[in-house]
């Protein structure tokens, strides 16, 4: 793709999907397909409004342009019926790095059918085989139906680029970037976190589901509690802002690996009872660091150990070799808390953290191992 735009076919036929130039009867498809509120909310450079003379503009003068530049756009349609499902194409080519951006959109009719999917391991593979060597993938952190399509594809995370993306209304935004190289193995990338169970872990107590956008108010108040604050690092308030990015990015930093974290529930109310997480800092050695923290209505019943206790066992199952949890000294409910669950204490890092106004704090350091757990009740 890095090459002559005449070296690409004008037609792709893989994976399940036909990939083809766009033509004057896709106008009214592509218009209704991109002025839908999810498309416009993840891709920010789409005109807004979209309109039919948007999508003629693009069909006679846009899409033929990519070509012009060693990228390429493709519809997305269906093999059986040519109806349009998308668009996918490469952009920011650079031939001396060999490497191209891949981009792609799908219409509402289509969505939920691993079209995306499809089409995206299609693009990579006629780029690759034309001489491209690496390919990125870049997501809004918000779009996780992007970044699953982006793993599925064989894409890997490889970091965030920050405020990398301008905001139609003012600013700018994170972009979150996927990269697949030539000689990557075929297939769908493993996850080092993988999906829930039924989406939740529970053992009729508590129940343990991904933290989400719905829970801001809750994390909010846990996090601005004092008792809460003095244990944060560094011992500072939270802003309601870093809640609500915390809350709505839960599930991308889950997909890349890097943390799982959870909403704590009173199993028969359904009342949100704290938090949990697993923040996966040594990946190669097989080692996490766990971490709760309850309402205060919900403190003194057993909810933190169990909780604790579910999270011990979905990470050992999953494959982890090792967790550790740190507290300060004087924290002797989190430590018993700890115990129960099968934690042992491995000694003092003084100093370790930060503390109020300059100083610094010792961490009473804790690890498990599987073996460590006690019996199943």
């Amino acid at each position: 793709m890095t090459g002559e735009a005449g070296t690409t076919p004008r037609l792709i036929d893989a994976h399940g999907v036909r990939l083809r130039l766009f033509r004057l009867d896709d106008v009214a498809d592509t218009a209704v397909a991109c002025a839908d509120p999810l498309t416009q909310r993840f891709i920010s450079g789409m005109p807004d409004p979209y309109t039919e003379e948007t999508a003629r503009w693009w069909v006679t003068e846009g899409a033929p342009a990519a070509w012009t530049t060693g990228g390429c756009a493709y519809a997305i349609a269906d093999p059986a019926t040519d109806r349009l499902l998308g668009g996918v194409g490469l952009s920011q080519v650079v031939p001396y790095r060999a490497q191209a951006e891949i981009g792609y959109w799908v219409a509402p009719w289509a969505r939920g059918r691993g079209v995306a999917t499809a089409a995206a391991r299609a693009m990579a593979g006629h780029a690759f085989a034309a001489g491209t060597a690496r390919l990125e993938l870049l997501t809004h952190p918000e779009n996780t139906a992007s970044q699953r399509v982006a793993l599925a594809a064989g894409f890997r995370h490889e970091g965030v680029r920050r405020s990398a993306s301008p905001v139609r209304s003012g600013g700018w935004h994170d972009l979150v970037a996927w990269v697949r190289l030539a000689d990557d193995p075929p297939g769908p990338v493993a996850r080092l976190l993988p999906d829930l169970p039924d989406g939740r872990l529970t053992d009729g107590v508590v129940t343990l589901r991904r933290l989400g956008p719905d829970d801001v108010d809750a994390m909010y108040r846990l996090h601005t509690r004092p008792e809460v604050v003095a244990s944060r690092v560094p011992p500072v308030p939270p802003t309601r802002a870093a809640i609500e990015r915390r809350c709505r990015r839960a599930e991308s930093d889950w997909l890349a690996g890097g943390s799982a974290d959870f909403a704590v529930l009173d199993a028969a109310t359904g009342a949100m009872a704290g938090g949990c997480a697993l923040i996966y800092g040594e990946p190669a050695t097989g080692q996490a660091m766990l971490g709760y923290s309850l309402l205060p209505e919900a403190r003194g019943r057993g909810l933190a150990t169990r909780a604790a206790g579910l999270l011990a066992g979905w990470a050992f199952g999953i494959g982890l070799a090792r967790l550790w949890a740190g507290t300060r000294p004087e924290n002797v409910a989190s430590q018993r808390v700890l115990e129960k669950v099968g934690f042992r204490r491995e000694g003092l890092t003084r100093g370790r953290l930060p503390g109020p106004d300059g100083t610094r704090v010792d961490s009473a350091l804790y690890g498990l191992l599987a073996t460590d757990l006690p019996p199943a009740d």
